[in-house]
């Protein structure tokens, strides 16, 4: 995996350090050890991981500056994607992950204490985080890869960040259409798009990277439950 990860980040132009290497190859087989018990990832061989997870984690680096040591949270972190890659390149990060089942938060843990890296678990539902004082309006940075689209998204996410700091969404090949979807929503909860980035991962598809800027804050009444969020989007 060592080589894998180095191979694959090095075909983005991001370069890893040994010890970095050696971070990401203890992720993987605590993520492969893990996934016998509990879902985490659908993708397990060693090039694929490599590339739709490590890489694919690792990609925004290129298309958005994050600030120096900024409040981050992972909201729907999953298997750590793209939080904890994030942590192992930018160990200046100050990192959190947000995730609604436990169990993905002991693995989460877990793999903070093996690779040596701090992390804030946060065992909560976005929507419910989002009304807390203690998470809203309190991060630089919120990053969500792979959770809904950005309609639903938005209000998942945009109420974690403060004003002035930034959403940013990863995404897959239909970005274009979910730019549109997502145009009241983004506006509505006080965000503007500030930047789009389309590339190519290493042969796997399509992806795009929407960079948000908060620039006034969220009113008060959303988010709204998750039901909500879902069968009435904004």
């Amino acid at each position: 995996m060592k080589d894998l990860v180095k191979s694959a980040c090095k075909e983005i132009g991001i370069n890893l350090t040994d010890l970095q290497a050696e971070q990401f190859e203890k992720y993987y087989n605590l993520l492969i050890e893990w996934n016998k018990s509990i879902n985490l990832t659908r993708i397990t061989e060693p090039e694929e991981v490599a590339v739709k997870h490590f890489a694919d984690s690792l990609s925004v680096i290129n298309y958005f500056d994050i600030p120096d040591k900024a409040k981050l949270i992972d909201v729907g972190t999953g298997a750590g994607f793209p939080g904890i890659p994030l942590k192992i390149f930018r160990e200046d990060i100050e990192l959190y992950l947000l995730d609604s089942l436990n169990k993905r938060l002991n693995f989460l843990g877990e793999v903070s204490e093996k690779i040596g890296i701090d992390s804030q678990l946060i065992h909560a539902r976005a929507e419910e985080a989002g009304k807390d004082n203690t998470y809203r309006e309190e991060y630089d940075v919120a990053v969500s890869r792979a959770v809904a689209r950005m309609n639903v998204l938005c209000e998942y996410c945009i109420p974690f960040v403060k004003v002035g700091g930034y959403f940013v969404a990863m995404k897959g090949a239909d970005y274009k259409e979910e730019i549109e979807e997502a145009d009241n929503a983004v506006k509505v909860l006080g965000g503007e798009i500030i930047d789009v980035k389309k590339f190519s991962l290493n042969g796997a598809g399509e992806r795009a990277v929407i960079v948000i800027k908060k620039i006034k804050p969220t009113p008060e009444k959303y988010p709204r439950t998750g039901k909500k969020i879902k069968n009435r989007h904004l």
